[in-house]
């Protein structure tokens, strides 16, 4: 199958000390609605948008795929506040690790927190390995390191190793008040396919004129066999204790066979994999932030008076 979307493993360390869930809702189920009121920030004045993304820059004339807000079946999502998402992690940092789809989420939570900023006071630095973003206001910083299979390649006398039992740049992760991994389309990867056939729209080979997202609730071919190892191996592995949390974004993503680049980027090849940003990823950290005030509203019941919708 066509991968159009990933699985993320979110770890908090240093945060809280419990696993939290949604009371009563599962966030993950739901469906897209249209809102006029989105997007969530204007792409043309975000600095940090790399040409692979930058959807309206390179040529996207529709701009219906930025309307799209995640509405969960039993509940409302928090309003995504920029202000206070810096607020709850203030003098905190946080590193998405992973592979071109973590810089694709990193890229659109520096240009929420940018925008909510209005700009000032934000420096950017950058390294061979990693690339944080940090605003001076609250001391909060945003990295994206990049790893494509969290684990280590090292090279050896008969060629690159692949050593699943050596993780050297953990280390470096140690610094995060809060880890973001993912690696989904590294360890998933079974080549290119048409996506058509799983849109039910036979013949059709790449995602150059889709516009809208599938309806409803359920992606057609249902949830791809990595994503259920995931959540087994999570539920198996993971005591109360542990503050670790599934941002299990798979299905809604793969709804959105409109999110996707196509020929609107700086390479001008297909790009079916990656998302505009502005765009899907805004919903990804949407959801961030609603585990992030689950969290502190179990810490401190007063924190929020009326942030729902």
């Amino acid at each position: 199958m066509l991968v159009l979307a990933s699985l993320y493993v979110v770890l908090y360390t240093g945060l809280c000390s419990a696993y939290v869930k949604q009371k009563g809702c599962n966030v993950y189920e739901g469906k897209w609605v249209y809102d006029e009121s989105y997007p969530l920030f204007n792409s043309k004045k975000c600095p940090f948008i790399r040409k692979e993304f930058d959807c309206i820059k390179y040529g996207r004339s529709d701009d219906q795929y930025l309307k799209y807000r995640w509405q969960p079946n039993d509940c409302d999502l928090p309003r995504f506040d920029g202000v206070e998402f810096m607020r709850i992690l203030k003098g905190k940092k946080v590193i998405f690790i992973g592979d071109s789809i973590s810089l694709n989420q990193w890229q659109s939570l520096t240009c929420l927190l940018y925008t909510s900023s209005y700009g000032s006071n934000v420096t950017h630095e950058a390294n061979e390995s990693m690339s944080t973003v940090t605003f001076q206001d609250y001391g909060v910083s945003i990295a994206y390191f990049t790893s494509h299979y969290l684990v280590d390649i090292e090279t050896e006398q008969f060629g690159r190793v692949l050593k699943l039992d050596s993780l050297k740049n953990g280390e470096l992760w140690k610094q995060a008040d809060v880890l973001i991994f993912n690696t989904w389309l590294w360890w998933y990867r079974r080549g290119i396919k048409q996506p058509g056939a799983e849109w039910n729209e036979p013949g059709v080979r790449n995602c150059s004129k889709e516009t809208r997202p599938l309806t409803g609730s359920t992606y057609p071919t249902g949830v791809p066999l990595a994503a259920k190892v995931v959540k087994e191996t999570l539920s198996s592995n993971i005591s109360s204790s542990n503050s670790v949390h599934l941002l299990d974004i798979t299905t809604l993503s793969q709804l959105r066979k409109d999110g996707h680049p196509s020929t609107s980027n700086g390479y001008k090849g297909m790009d079916c994999t990656h998302w505009c940003v502005a765009g899907v990823p805004d919903t990804w950290n949407h959801l961030l932030y609603a585990q992030l005030v689950q969290q502190q509203t179990e810490l401190d019941p007063d924190y929020f008076s009326s942030d729902y919708m």
